[in-house]
């Protein structure tokens, strides 16, 4: 009969599963920087009334989503 250890190594497919989540977790945090990061430039070509760097930077937003 195989003993299992609680702490013991891991199976590989829970390396894989580990890294797949932590990829997704960081895929999401550069996500949601880069989009906060469009829509603060946004803001800031509506306060200089700057039509062209406004659709320049919504077609951006458009494109990461």
């Amino acid at each position: 009969m195989e003993k299992k250890l609680l702490n013991g190594p891991q199976q590989p497919e829970v390396n894989i599963m580990d890294s797949l989540f932590a990829e997704m977790v960081l895929d999401k945090a550069i996500y949601d920087f880069q989009k906060n990061q469009i829509q603060k430039e946004i803001d800031q070509s509506l306060r200089d009334g700057n039509k062209k760097e406004f659709l320049r930077l919504t077609e951006k937003l458009k494109n990461i989503s």
